[in-house]
């Protein structure tokens, strides 16, 4: 196996919920087009985004309602309105926040604008054109789509509860079940796919975009999915459940930097015996799928291919549970034979046994590098001087706390390393750790938005570990000086990331 060659680069990173605009979430309109001239006027080659798929209660894009679908709510009203879809005064007299994503109200806005477009779309608006894309889309992602738009559907019409409180009939898809409540809801399972198509269609364009400009997307893929999803409902047999579709075992990981509880993630686990007798046939879809929306991805989790922890369910934190075998280079083998080589980064972070390491180098993947981690003995892997070239470092990461907010916790101990190892005072986190990722021996070097502009704790995207109140900040343009820009462009230009 081997991974495509990187050229030595950076870029930045910010999730597109967290651009500026009016409709209280960032959005595939104008504002992600501008964010894009904006990369590249800082001389970057990459924009990393965290998952794009639909999200469910605290904006979470890691425990997504699917992993082949995306998140209507970045859906640009604007854009809707340039196609005919939707009047340009449909969000009038409604006010949201700037600063944070108020996720509850902008979802419900949202799927009320794709309802009002699909209204618009039946009567004859966007012209054949238009219908003639929306069916070949349809045929196109069926492998995906149908049983997503069916599991959307149904969970509205049962009040939005999770799967696992679904009538038994229908969670185990009987067929006569099955029939019946879609003939119920076939307007609203049409309208899902109506929405698909849509975010599809504005991300493909502002994707395109981006590579006109030579900015490349940088996206994330999250190693397991979301126990109420419609890839559960639709493969049941493909993870660890039991006579009742429930999980054996759910994810986490054990008690690490992040939290001395673990994290209890919650998510089922796969059934790995079975995946493999299918040649791994949903994996490889899902990538595939994954790779037609970004040029890179970030494979979150990474040494849960080697071995997952695997936490008994109804545990109160992932302190108790077990580490279980995973499919090793067995999928990745799998997966390259069908894609090709795959422009894959392996999330490495956290307990790296010799096992994952050596995973990490049969598949030629970079692995991952954090500044912020970089503290204690000369042997951390973490210090740049111990770097190898095939590697992806960052100031920080959307786990991690901002720079500047890290800097204002730090101990008297670690200003002290940071200074000794760059040979002078430090005052300024945000650049030395810039300085450092940018001039470092790692292909790719990266940093959060939040870095570039040294803001504090305040605009930390998330804590691992806590279920609330994170994922929603987003910044405003007359935060970004004209200075910043910049700063970053010689920085790239003198560490000759220029891509």
């Amino acid at each position: 196996m081997a991974a495509p060659p990187l050229t030595r680069s950076s870029g930045l990173l910010l999730h597109p919920t967290s651009l500026p605009g009016p409709f209280g979430v960032g959005d595939l309109g104008p504002e992600a087009y501008r964010w894009v001239d904006t990369l590249a006027a800082a001389k970057q080659s990459w924009w990393q985004v965290l998952p794009l798929g639909p999200t469910g209660g605290g904006g979470s894009p890691y425990q997504s309602f699917s992993a082949f679908a995306g998140n209507v709510s970045l859906i640009s009203p604007e854009l809707l309105t340039r196609d005919g879809l939707v009047p340009a005064d449909f969000f009038a007299g409604r006010h949201f926040r700037d600063d944070r994503v108020e996720f509850d109200r902008v979802a419900a806005a949202k799927a009320e604008m794709v309802r009002a477009a699909w209204d618009r779309f039946s009567a004859g608006a966007g012209g054949p054109a238009l219908k003639g894309e929306f069916e070949g889309y349809r045929a196109t992602e069926a492998a995906w789509l149908t049983d997503y738009a069916r599991f959307m559907a149904f969970r509205a019409a049962l009040g939005g509860r999770p799967l696992a409180d679904w009538p038994d009939d229908l969670r185990r898809r009987r067929p006569a079940a099955v029939a019946e409540m879609e003939k119920a809801v076939r307007k609203e399972t049409l309208i899902v796919e109506f929405g698909q198509f849509l975010f599809d269609r504005q991300w493909r364009a502002v994707r395109a975009y981006a590579a006109g400009k030579r900015v490349r997307v940088f996206g994330d893929a999250p190693i397991f999915v979301s126990s109420d999803s419609s890839d559960v409902w639709a493969n049941p047999d493909q993870f660890l459940l039991d006579a009742h579709g429930r999980p054996t075992a759910v994810a986490g990981v054990p008690p690490d930097y992040f939290n001395a509880d673990g994290q209890l993630w919650g998510n089922p686990l796969y059934d790995w015996e079975r995946m493999a007798a299918t040649g791994y046939q949903w994996w490889t879809a899902r990538l595939k799928r994954n790779l037609a929306q970004v040029d890179l991805i970030r494979l979150d989790h990474f040494r849960g291919f080697a071995a997952a922890w695997h936490v008994p369910p109804g545990e109160p934190t992932a302190k108790t549970g077990a580490w279980v075998d995973g499919p090793r280079g067995d999928l990745f083998r799998a997966m390259t034979a069908k894609l090709g080589p795959l422009p894959v980064v392996a999330e490495d972070l956290g307990l790296i046994t010799a096992d994952v390491a050596a995973l990490v180098a049969e598949c030629g993947f970079p692995g991952m590098k954090v500044l912020q981690f970089m503290f204690g003995e000369p042997e951390n892997p973490y210090w740049p001087h111990n770097y190898e070239p095939n590697s992806v470092v960052y100031t920080g990461t959307h786990d991690n706390d901002t720079s500047a907010g890290w800097w204002a916790k730090s101990t008297d101990a670690q200003r002290w390393a940071l200074s000794e190892y760059v040979g002078h005072s430090v005052t300024d986190a945000c650049e030395e750790f810039m300085r450092m990722a940018w001039a470092s021996v790692a292909v790719l070097a990266f940093a959060p938005l939040q870095d570039v502009l040294r803001l504090g704790s305040e605009s930390r995207m998330n804590t691992p570990g806590e279920a609330d109140g994170h994922w929603a900040w987003r910044f405003r343009w007359d935060q970004f000086p004209r200075t910043a820009v910049e700063q970053l462009a010689a920085i790239t230009a003198r560490y000759r990331r220029l891509g």
